[in-house]
């Protein structure tokens, strides 16, 4: 147990201390080149214009870079690579224990993660070169909903018909065999998640957020004996906690699309690995809170003809009502830790 303990930790720190030393390299980079928005918010989801919005976030001003993202599964990435590359060349007890980076546990959530951080990476850029299929640059709203879908259905494919996954598991019920229906829930679970992804709208606040999240799917993952997954989603964490360092108030760069696009998705596949996708309710519920909130704009201001919110999504209606950014940050952070610690309850002893 103490091994699979030592696992676990020492990845994670290893990629906090690579994310520390990527950082100067990353930031110049970003900041030589630019890699930030060339206008200010103008228009919300609907086309309405976001007069609220655009004062919170005047990017213009601000001149912070997006694609920090970056620096999270880039640092998960150099250390799989590291200990993998130790194990096949130094061969021993140590290094093969440390390696991870396994078929049956972990090669799914990273595959996921690579191919949501190029799509995010392709939208920031041109976002930050102002460039792309919308006005004011990237991908369009529906060719990255079209991406994460295919994702989804991937991602679905794989469960039902390689894994032979049909069930969910239901806290204090046990498992529901869907057949398969499970592909288009592990769908809208992927879709959703993805559209939670907006709560990087605050420095700060999507790093503590996604960290209390990977960290209570650590814990699930180890008491299920999912050494590998629970080694994965530290090793996230600790890239989330390195990122977390240069994106408290004021931040040296955004996570932005290429980091939330590869987080979420990778998340959902993580959730049914360790087959605890319902309690992601829970531990996401602020992620699903954020996402529902622009959902419930949305339709009050088309069906009813008035906003529910001050400003959609939720953290900044919280900005609106007059809470300092780092008010509405920490928060949230102390939210998220309650929520991992009820979800993780919930699963262990359901």
């Amino acid at each position: 147990m103490i091994t699979d303990v030592i696992k676990i930790l020492v990845p994670a720190a290893l990629a906090f201390f690579i994310g520390i030393i990527m950082t100067p390299f990353l930031a110049n980079f970003l900041y030589k080149n630019k890699m930030w928005k060339k206008s200010s918010v103008k228009n919300t989801i609907d086309g309405a214009a976001a007069t609220i919005t655009g004062k919170l976030h005047n990017d213009e001003a601000r001149k912070t870079p997006r694609m920090g993202g970056i620096l999270i599964w880039g640092s998960v990435g150099v250390t799989i690579g590291i200990l993998w590359l130790l194990s096949v060349f130094f061969p021993n007890d140590i290094t093969g224990k440390l390696n991870f980076f396994s078929r049956n546990q972990t090669w799914l959530p990273v595959f996921t993660l690579i191919a949501g951080a190029l799509c995010g990476l392709i939208d920031d850029y041109l976002v930050c070169r102002d460039a792309g299929s919308y006005k004011g640059g990237g991908l369009s709203l529906k060719a990255r909903l079209f991406f994460v879908f295919l994702l989804g259905v991937l991602g679905a494919w794989w469960f039902y018909y390689k894994l032979d996954v049909s069930s969910i598991f239901i806290p204090f019920w046990g498992d529901l065999h869907v057949g398969i229906l499970l592909i288009p829930i592990f769908i809208i679970f992927t879709i959703g998640m993805y559209s939670g992804g907006i709560i990087d709208g605050i420095d700060g606040l999507a790093g503590g957020v996604f960290a209390s999240i990977y960290a209570a799917y650590a814990v699930i993952a180890f008491a299920n004996g999912q050494v590998d997954i629970a080694a994965y989603a530290s090793v996230v964490v600790g890239g989330l906690l390195a990122f977390l360092w240069f994106n408290i108030p004021p931040a040296r760069f955004f996570c932005s699309e290429t980091g939330t696009m590869a987080l979420t998705t990778s998340l959902v596949v993580v959730a049914f690995l360790t087959n605890a996708v319902v309690v992601l309710l829970i531990i996401g519920f602020l992620l699903v809170a954020t996402s529902a909130s622009s959902v419930i704009q949305i339709v009050s201001k088309k069906y009813r003809g008035k906003k529910v919110f001050i400003v959609a999504p939720l953290h900044n209606h919280f900005q609106a009502l007059g809470w300092p950014h780092y008010k509405v940050t920490m928060r949230y952070w102390v939210i998220s830790l309650i929520l991992a610690v009820i979800g993780v309850i919930i699963q262990l002893i359901g």
